[in-house]
């Protein structure tokens, strides 16, 4: 396993984070204790949930999950960076949602419960809350960290702008802030290289991207459809970009068959290649789909490779693969 320091914090984190969304849902408890106990042997030691995955409300099913397995022993909690999130509604009152100092005060208390643990690693907020001031969630991180309750604290689908603001608000409070960021990023979805990647690159955060493989569109799902064996690649939001990428995408598994090498493989190892990147979630339903995903990092692309990916899934702008402004101005 390769293993890389998480933004400019000393922590060091896996390459390849174990997503936990699938517990619960579409993951029985027992074979979710598989997965994690795999992803050790692997020696991943990062793992990724939210209070709010099982999707149950108030339930907090997947930290659930995870906290029995924790309580097995045998040093699950100490070889494990656990991140977690806050945000999403936990209830139907006014304050069991977003980032006010008491919903945060009760969403950690929550999750340390649930996750059988009295520390967090990584607490990440979920989502932007522009109704609360950065003074007041600082002010509440601040009161977790001297607690020993959370270590470090990272943020998930914020703008380049977002990060700037929260870092700022820190510095003034001679506080570490973020370091992390959490955010959608894959050959499909590149919008995060105008503003997110620079603004985290800037401040030292490590970028930690959410769906690589676009929902499995990048991992065959073509093949997958020819064969029958798809699933929720050709669903939903997938199932929308399928029709709209269709071209890009056979061209793109034929570029992986002259590699020998597989579609998710190859969707993975382009995030791995991207300046700031930390490290993709990878959210195996099964443990053949962990196992699998570390030819991931054994896999090195080339300069042509990688220009022949940008031909087929271009930078989010038509200047090319300049930074902003640039990227949308001159």
């Amino acid at each position: 396993m390769e293993y890389t320091h998480l933004g400019r914090s000393g922590l060091s984190v896996s390459r390849l984070v174990l997503g936990t969304m699938n517990f619960g849902p579409e993951t029985t408890e027992p074979d979710s204790y598989t997965i994690m106990d795999r992803a050790h042997e692997h020696g991943i030691n990062f793992f990724d949930t939210a209070n709010v995955y099982g999707w149950q409300k108030g339930e907090g099913v997947t930290e659930q999950i995870i906290g029995r397995w924790f309580a097995q022993g045998d040093g699950r909690r100490e070889k494990t960076v656990l991140a977690t999130k806050l945000y999403g509604s936990m209830g139907d009152w006014p304050n069991d949602t977003f980032l006010s100092a008491l919903n945060i005060k009760r969403a950690v208390e929550g999750s340390l419960r649930r996750l059988n643990t009295d520390y967090i690693d990584l607490y990440q907020m979920h989502h932007v809350d522009r109704n609360t001031p950065w003074e007041e969630i600082w002010e509440a991180f601040s009161v977790l960290r001297q607690q020993g309750k959370v270590l470090y604290f990272g943020s998930s689908n914020f703008a380049g702008w977002h990060l700037a603001q929260a870092q700022e608000a820190a510095k003034a409070r001679h506080f570490l802030g973020l370091v992390s960021e959490q955010s959608i990023y894959n050959l499909l979805t590149r919008w995060i290289e105008l503003e997110v990647l620079p603004a985290a690159r800037h401040y030292g955060l490590g970028v930690i991207p959410w769906s690589p493989l676009h929902g499995g569109l990048l991992g065959g799902a073509i093949r997958k459809e020819r064969d029958g064996t798809g699933s929720r690649a050709t669903k939903g939001r997938s199932g929308d970009a399928l029709g709209t990428h269709r071209p890009a995408i056979e061209s793109y598994e034929k570029l992986c068959a002259d590699l020998g090498a597989d579609p998710a493989t190859v969707g993975l190892a382009w995030v791995l290649h991207q300046e700031g990147v930390t490290g993709p979630i990878v959210g195996p339903r099964t443990v053949e789909q962990l196992d699998n995903s570390l030819d991931a990092l054994e896999l090195k692309l080339d300069t042509e490779t990688l220009a022949k990916l940008d031909e087929l899934f271009p930078p989010p702008a038509p200047n090319g693969a300049k930074p902003a402004p640039e990227a949308y101005a001159w």
